[in-house]
């Protein structure tokens, strides 16, 4: 009688009746944005009809960058891991992807499947953790110098800035140094670097699993060491790729709008792209639905693109960066799973022997 009645008091435990009450409060945020930026998301898509004005020869340039964007991904997370398995990297980064795409909480949902899937290719959770993180600070901080680095063309070219794009900016030197403070804590603080492990295995412990995940924090403390000596090794490797990732998707954005006409400023068009990118990372939404594209076409129209070809822009290029990605991922996770099948379809598996 003592333990029927001790299960209903766990299985109602404060935490766990707040954590539930946290994912509705997230789902309503998100359904309320969705809500507010509707029309936008209905005017970028009301341009479909439009898509055979872009030249066929440029949807084929713009695919080849978004794909070598991707490479660049993978690059990173396989300079971070240390290791050579380019199946592993690459299908499980898709498939977290695709994921986050689908779900609020910004990249933390994708991060965390991505972590799990690589456990069972044989990387340690510690290993895949800090390793996935240290790629996202490198990434983040590149997307955030990129619009430093071109002021002084702006400048020297007598380039006038709109109001919102000099923001957009001043907002991405902000951003670049938090992630330079971010990744020095991480690199050079051990309690950092624990409590990050603990924020993580939170995360991780979302999703159903054997065993939960216990004192991640002190073993991050170890990976943390080993990659910062790998990154030591290559570095220039692992800058390029965390700046190509984005130079690839810019060019995507630059060709499209060249393939439709427009007679953009190259500069101020990559002041609207990276500030694109950061609304893209606003958690509310799954992959900044809704966010990007009502930020992006009005962007673009400060860049000097008028608004039709704005929005047509943004829609090929949300197609390619945003949409196509999801069926990718979904198969690319099928395929990983037919080489790396889970513990349970292993365990299933044998019980039918």
């Amino acid at each position: 009688m003592a333990d029927a009645n001790s299960r209903p008091a766990t299985a109602s435990s404060p935490s766990g009746h707040g954590f539930r009450w946290g994912r509705v409060v997230l789902l309503v945020i998100t359904a309320v944005c969705l809500y507010v930026f509707a029309p936008s998301l209905a005017e970028v898509f009301e341009a479909w009809d439009r898509l055979g004005e872009v030249h066929p020869l440029a949807v084929g340039a713009v695919l080849i960058l978004e794909g070598l964007s991707f490479v660049c991904i993978w690059e990173l997370q396989r300079i971070s891991l240390g290791t050579t398995q380019w199946f592993s990297v690459a299908t499980t980064q898709l498939a977290g992807n695709a994921f986050n795409r689908i779900t609020p909480g910004g990249g933390a949902t994708g991060t965390a499947l991505q972590a799990r899937m690589l456990t069972d290719a044989g990387f340690t959770t510690s290993r895949a953790a800090t390793a996935l993180t240290v790629q996202s600070l490198l990434v983040t901080a590149a997307v955030a110098v990129m619009p430093i680095l071109s002021l002084p063309a702006i400048v020297i070219a007598g380039i006038d800035v709109p109001g919102g794009l000099a923001d957009g900016a001043w907002f991405g030197a902000g951003l670049f140094i938090t992630m330079l403070v971010l990744g020095g804590l991480l690199l050079g603080s051990e309690r950092f670097a624990c409590r990050l492990g603990t924020m993580i295995e939170k995360i991780a412990n979302l999703f159903p699993r054997e065993t939960p995940l216990k004192g991640l924090g002190s073993r991050i403390l170890k990976e943390r060491d080993e990659i910062r000596h790998t990154m030591g090794e290559q570095w220039p490797a692992a800058l390029g790729a965390a700046v190509g990732r984005w130079a690839f998707e810019y060019f995507a954005l630059l060709v499209t709008l060249y393939a439709i006409g427009a007679k953009p400023e190259p500069w101020l068009v990559l002041l609207a792209f990276v500030f694109a990118c950061v609304l893209g990372m606003i958690p509310l939404t799954p992959g900044g639905l809704g966010f990007v594209e009502a930020g992006l076409t009005g962007a673009l129209a400060l860049a000097g693109v008028n608004a039709s070809e704005a929005v047509l822009a943004t829609l090929v290029f949300r197609l390619v960066s945003f949409w196509l990605p999801l069926p990718i991922g979904a198969g690319a996770a099928y395929w990983y799973r037919r080489r790396y099948p889970s513990k349970r379809t292993v365990e299933r598996r044998a019980a039918r022997v």
